[in-house]
């Protein structure tokens, strides 16, 4: 097809940050491939799972309390990866390759680890539409987090393929890659502390 991308040649142009702008409030906007797309914001058994992840992660390996330290995790990070906008529930780097906070809206830094929270209307995009680009970029390990089945998948990159490591469930405490260090209670994901 020449140099034409071959959206516009079918009268549909990628779309552009100034979509993603468009959307109204409560939307999540991402861009991959040049399409568009539109979630709505996550539910609270989601946005429990990823603050909880947060918590358990923040301590040990962000502050050094109680683990190695070493890394910077933050939620919904907005990462424009080459022509895509990803927006993963959480991802972490390194500290030796992201030493302090950018001051861009936009990482352009790929993670060294990213997790997704799993949701009805999100499946699909982040295990068929995303990982394939965190593949692409070089995304070390990756994560997904069913707050509805009760699982964490562990995902590691292995020559350009995600490999899996393990599949994690139910309440107890596991070690889980690249965060290994500290014991990761689920039972906190899941909201089951008694």
């Amino acid at each position: 097809m020449g140099g034409e991308d071959w959206r516009e040649s079918m009268g549909k142009k990628p779309a552009t940050y100034a979509d993603l702008e468009a959307l109204p409030e409560g939307v999540v906007g991402e861009i991959v491939a040049g399409e568009l797309y539109a979630s709505p914001r996550p539910a609270f058994p989601h946005l429990t799972a990823a603050s909880f992840l947060m918590m358990l992660l923040g301590n040990p390996f962000v502050l050094g309390q109680g683990g190695p330290g070493g890394w910077y995790i933050v939620l919904e990070p907005e990462l424009s990866l080459g022509e895509d906008v990803l927006i993963p529930d959480l991802a972490g780097w390194r500290r030796e390759r992201l030493p302090r906070a950018p001051k861009a809206v936009a990482l352009t830094l790929v993670p060294d680890w990213v997790c997704e929270v799993l949701s009805p209307s999100t499946r699909s995009l982040d295990r068929k539409v995303k990982l394939p680009v965190y593949a692409r970029e070089g995304v070390r390990h990756v994560w997904f987090i069913d707050p509805v089945l009760r699982t964490l998948e562990v995902f590691r990159l292995e020559s350009g393929q995600y490999v899996q490591l393990a599949t994690h469930s139910g309440t107890d405490s596991v070690y889980a890659e690249p965060f290994e260090a500290v014991a990761l209670k689920l039972a906190v994901l899941w909201d089951e502390l008694d």
